[in-house]
């Protein structure tokens, strides 16, 4: 069939040759277009939220006697500082500063 159209044998070693031509052929043509390409312009990276830079001061709260003391995350009653310690007085809940 192919014999007849082109007025040659189409084998296997000819076939390879016109292709790697044709691929050859579209390799220059997108070449150039990628070269064209506007460059990226650099992403900024997203900020880390618990990154210690960002941690915001807590407001100091003083009871009625003069004490500091803070929110216990646990009741949410009052806790005071022993030591290094705080302290939930309600719920016995403790962290160390």
């Amino acid at each position: 069939m192919f014999e007849n159209d082109f007025g040659k044998s189409l084998d296997r070693r000819s076939f390879l040759r016109g292709s790697a031509l044709f691929a050859g052929v579209v390799g220059i043509s997108v070449v150039p277009a990628a070269a064209q390409q506007a460059p990226e312009k650099k992403k900024e990276e997203p900020k880390d939220p618990f990154a210690s830079g960002g941690k915001k001061e807590e407001k100091k709260l003083i009871d009625k006697d003069g004490n500091e003391y803070r929110i216990c995350p646990q009741c949410g009653y009052n806790m005071y500082k022993q030591g290094r310690m705080w302290v939930c007085d309600n719920c016995g809940y403790s962290y160390v500063e």
